[in-house]
């Protein structure tokens, strides 16, 4: 069977700094598959270069079995490769409502980006009730439920979740990472980067660890929980 998510030989360089050194993983259909490792270990490199923002100096990628690592990055979103990238970088100045129509950009199904706008509200009630209100009131953790609600819009087979949680309480991240469940459950595949690896390493299928742009370890979720490597340097344990 051939995976969703296909990354092949992948290397990025930024100049003569190569950030990601041919690296290759898959992501199969319905599954949650984390990338974990600390910083500059060249995960969200690996995203952007994925969605398109950035391209690779040696690798293909491929998406349901069609190359995309030369697709401009709106065609990669019309294909149904979402991405929430790092920072959640949402529009502050416009509502909730209008930060979530922009990730339905490439869509002309009206009737059916309005289910989707009431299904994102369902999912994140907070976001229905301040539909309104300029987006950069919202605090960290409600500006997390607005991107991955922006990456929603697009009707996304595969959605990649660059750091979801960082910087939110313990509450809030909780709540964030029930969503990837949720979100898996509704039939969406998903990439995710997280440095909370013990929180991504449970709702992952499967993980790969990346150090310094090299994948060094890869297993089921519950695997690299128990591996001894990953519990002392990822989940703080001796």
């Amino acid at each position: 069977m051939t995976a969703m998510l296909e990354v092949k030989n992948l290397e990025v360089a930024y100049g003569k700094i190569v950030a990601v050194k041919k690296i290759s993983f898959s992501v199969e259909q319905g599954q949650v598959v984390s990338l974990i490792g600390t910083n500059g270990a060249g995960k969200t490199t690996t995203l952007r270069t994925i969605s398109g923002l950035l391209r690779p100096t040696h690798g293909e990628i491929y998406f349901q079995g069609q190359r995309i690592d030369k697709t401009p990055a709106h065609d990669i979103v019309s294909m149904g490769l979402a991405h929430s990238p790092e920072g959640r970088r949402i529009f502050p100045r416009l509502s909730v409502q209008e930060n979530l129509l922009l990730g339905a950009f490439a869509r002309n199904d009206q009737a059916a980006i309005r289910a989707d706008l009431d299904a994102a509200y369902d999912l994140f009630p907070i976001l229905g009730e301040r539909r309104k209100q300029p987006a950069g009131t919202f605090s960290g953790g409600e500006q997390q439920m607005l991107a991955m609600g922006r990456a929603m819009m697009s009707k996304p087979k595969l959605m990649m979740l660059d750091e979801p949680s960082m910087g939110l309480s313990p509450i809030m991240m909780k709540r964030i990472m029930s969503t990837v469940t949720e979100l898996q459950r509704q039939g969406t595949t998903i990439l995710l980067v997280e440095q909370n690896a013990q929180a991504a390493l449970k709702r992952a299928d499967y993980g790969y660890v990346l150090e310094v742009g090299k994948i060094v370890l890869s297993g089921s979720g519950s695997e690299l929980l128990v591996n001894d490597d990953v519990r002392k340097a990822y989940l703080g344990e001796d």
